[in-house]
């Protein structure tokens, strides 16, 4: 494996055999199997668990890593082509990516959507620019649409759970109170997919999933045995799902335009997950990747529940993670 970038990139045997590996490091850790290699992190953007995680996962394997925050202790880098210099960035990145490559034996890279243009960012524009630049072993620490060690660790999670292979799988949007990027709905709904589940999206008017995200699971469903549609009827969706899986996300019909989604989410308020959604689904857990805005996304009594899972979903990016870097990294 030369590189960790979207899980689509692998066939479902391959992340079965990741996720038996991230197991057995789990059982039986290898405090030597990366003695000596060396982890670069740049984070363009906020992090807590990716970082903490990676970092302990390499350190559990022997190895080290450094961390990279521009901006912050270090110049700003510019991801801009083709743009005069003549502002706040001091370096770009074309010298800054290939530099900490050289440093390290693996690069983690994590860039959010700029979230001004949607065809821009569904085409991974800046990341795949960075990702040219290399040829050292990189992992896709969350792009603008794909978060990949989340999906990996959410299925690990679901596997635990003994949640079936064919289970219903409702990815439902909550409140919140700004858009927020598309990568993790999108990395979970292609992960059910690719796993073999009855997805379903449930969203309100005006946020529905981008076509090509929506198609490239459906696609995924269609090798795997599974399915995936769409409603706005939440009642329907929950009806005997086995995982509802919470997340925020922008309106995608006025993507960039900040005042209209603030609109047409304003009065979304009501979508907040509590304990009456799960009249129908008794048995239902409910996942989120983390951060979450309690009694704004997902309740109190929900998030404090035993349905809720997101604590063992963060846990389980430890292991899902070691598995990813020793796949890339041990001889």
């Amino acid at each position: 494996m030369k590189r960790f970038m979207d899980l689509a990139d692998f066939t479902r045997d391959e992340v079965l055999g990741l996720l038996e590996l991230a197991h057995r490091l789990e059982a039986h850790p290898e405090p030597r199997a990366l003695l000596g290699k060396i982890l670069g992190l740049v984070f363009f953007n906020p992090s807590l668990r990716t970082l903490a995680s990676f970092q302990a996962a390499m350190a559990r394997l022997g190895g080290s890593s450094f961390v990279i925050s521009p901006g912050q202790g270090t110049w700003q880098l510019e991801t801009r082509t083709g743009v005069v210099m003549d502002g706040a960035a001091a370096e770009h990145v074309r010298e800054g990516i290939p530099v900490l490559a050289s440093y390290c034996d693996a690069l983690g890279i994590r860039a959010f959507a700029e979230g001004k243009e949607l065809a821009s960012d569904l085409a991974e524009i800046a990341f795949n620019g960075m990702a040219q630049l290399i040829d050292k072993p990189l992992i896709n620490l969350e792009s603008a649409v794909n978060h990949p060690c989340q999906a990996l660790a959410d299925w690990k999670t679901m596997d635990e759970l003994k949640v079936p292979r064919a289970g219903r799988f409702v990815l439902s949007w909550a409140y919140h109170p700004r858009a927020l990027p598309l990568a993790v709905p999108a990395a979970a709904l292609h992960m059910a997919a690719m796993r073999g589940m009855e997805v379903i999206v449930l969203r309100p008017e005006g946020f529905a999933l981008p076509g090509p995200i929506m198609q490239r699971a459906r696609d995924a469903a269609a090798c795997s045995g599974g399915s995936v549609s769409e409603t706005t009827d939440r009642d329907t969706a929950l009806r005997g799902a086995h995982v509802l899986y919470v997340k925020e996300w922008g309106a995608t019909g006025s993507y960039g335009d900040a005042g209209e989604d603030a609109r047409l989410r304003g009065a979304l308020t009501n979508w907040c997950v509590r304990n009456d959604w799960f009249a129908a689904s008794p048995d239902c857990h409910v996942m989120h990747c983390l951060p979450v805005r309690r009694n704004t996304a997902i309740a109190d009594e929900v998030l404090d529940s035993a349905r809720s899972v997101v604590r063992r979903e963060a846990y389980n990016r430890l292991p899902a993670q070691m598995a990813v870097l020793h796949k890339l990294l041990s001889s």
